[in-house]
């Protein structure tokens, strides 16, 4: 298998090629929103220049063309994840949406106040906040799976938190804030065997790693697309087709219908009957040109690239006085968070940017992780397949400068 023409690649990816604060940009926030290459850039624009037109509602050409553009991303979402079927695809916002979406329409309808959905300690707030709403609604409790001081899920007693009272588990595949690949199939199949439905917050694992969401088995699965290289507003729920067959819509208005009268209205099949109004056709199209484009550069390489770029970060890092790295998992994608003793991680960030470097801080929307860790914020890098060695020495170059100002 070759190895990526990074230099080559960063050439479809416009906005690197700038100066920030006169110095070459080297953007490692990629875990909060990726680049967006110029083939997706394009593919949006055609679409607005050639056609622009509302979806499934129209006869004319334009109408057409816009719906064909729509259900092939469809399409290519099923294939990127290997879903079984086109109506297993449900577009959203993004996976704050999709999970919203299966926490009211599946979720709620099937719980009692004795009742127990479980989560873990990882998660973003996005699959933190839909289950306690939830759970506040209907008085059944929030159970958490504990981690490891490495960053890693403990799965000790998993078999205790699945118990006849839970009703619903819902969990990250790759940990936002520390990088931790949690090892999922083997916690769906502990799930299934006690009839538990699974959600899957994949948004952080999709852009880096091969997922099959029939070999998985789970229930739902969801991602955003802005962090995978696509643009923003545009994201996607898998959910097995027997399952979305007999839930309820969620929000209510054109195109999820069949017929509507004063007296009663007939829902449209799945998966229309989850896009209420019209859907954000040039963010899907946007979505269908991304998936495109990383099959072009292949999973494989693409991830092989990134663990390379983390293999060193972590190890120069590791090599400066006052680092600590937050979350060593042995299984990891390419995000390095940590803290330098002294130093607040926004005084980290607002030095790397007078160096061209752009970083995030803070506490990642993941609180309860930082809480676990005895601190309030981090810093935090993050590496997509346009980034380069390069790159990571002048993070450390840049790192070290920061801890000899506050010495």
């Amino acid at each position: 298998m070759n190895s990526l023409d990074v230099l080559a690649i960063r050439k479809d990816f416009p906005i690197l090629n700038q100066q920030v604060n006169g110095i070459q940009l080297a953007y490692l926030d990629n875990a909060a929103s990726s680049q967006k290459s110029v083939q997706v850039i394009d593919a949006i624009t055609e679409y607005y220049r050639r056609d622009n037109a509302n979806v499934h509602r129209g006869v004319h050409q334009l109408s057409q063309r816009s719906t064909d553009a729509y259900e092939a991303s469809r399409e290519k979402v099923r294939n990127f994840i290997n879903a079984k079927f086109d109506k297993e695809i449900i577009f959203v916002r993004g996976a704050t949406e999709a999970i919203n979406l299966v926490a009211h329409s599946f979720v709620k309808p099937q719980l009692n106040p004795s009742d127990e959905i479980l989560i873990s300690h990882m998660e973003h707030h996005a699959n933190i906040v839909p289950w306690q709403m939830i759970c506040e609604q209907t008085g059944a409790q929030l159970k958490v799976i504990p981690m490891t001081l490495q960053g890693e899920l403990d799965l000790s007693n998993l078999d205790d938190l699945l118990n006849n009272k839970t009703k619903f588990l819902s969990i990250c595949h790759v940990s936002n804030a520390l990088g931790t690949v949690n090892p999922i199939k083997n916690i769906i199949t502990k799930a299934h065997a006690k009839n538990i439905s699974v959600l899957i917050d994949g948004a952080q694992a999709v852009p880096h790693m091969t997922v099959n969401v029939q070999d998985l088995n789970c229930d739902f699965y969801v991602f955003s697309g802005h962090k995978m290289f696509a643009p923003t507003g545009i994201g996607a729920l898998y959910g097995k087709q027997s399952l979305l067959e007999d839930m309820a819509p969620w929000q209510g208005g054109g195109d999820m219908i069949l017929s509507v009268s004063f007296e009663c209205t007939e829902y449209n099949e799945i998966p229309y009957k989850f896009e209420a109004g019209t859907p954000n056709i040039s963010g899907s199209i946007g979505l269908g040109a991304a998936i495109d484009y990383i099959n072009k550069v292949g999973i494989y390489r693409l991830s092989k690239h990134e663990q390379n770029l983390l293999v060193s970060a972590t190890a120069k890092l590791q090599a400066i006085e006052g680092i600590k790295i937050i979350g060593e998992a042995k299984e990891k994608v390419g995000v390095l968070s940590f803290t330098l003793k002294g130093v607040h991680s926004h005084d980290i960030g607002t030095i790397l940017d007078q160096h061209g470097i752009a970083i995030r801080t803070g506490h990642h929307c993941a609180q309860p992780v930082m809480k676990f860790f005895g601190i309030s914020d981090a810093a935090r890098a993050s590496f997509a397949f346009y980034n380069t060695m390069d790159e990571v020495d002048a993070l450390i170059q840049a790192i070290k400068k920061v801890r000899e100002l506050f010495a």
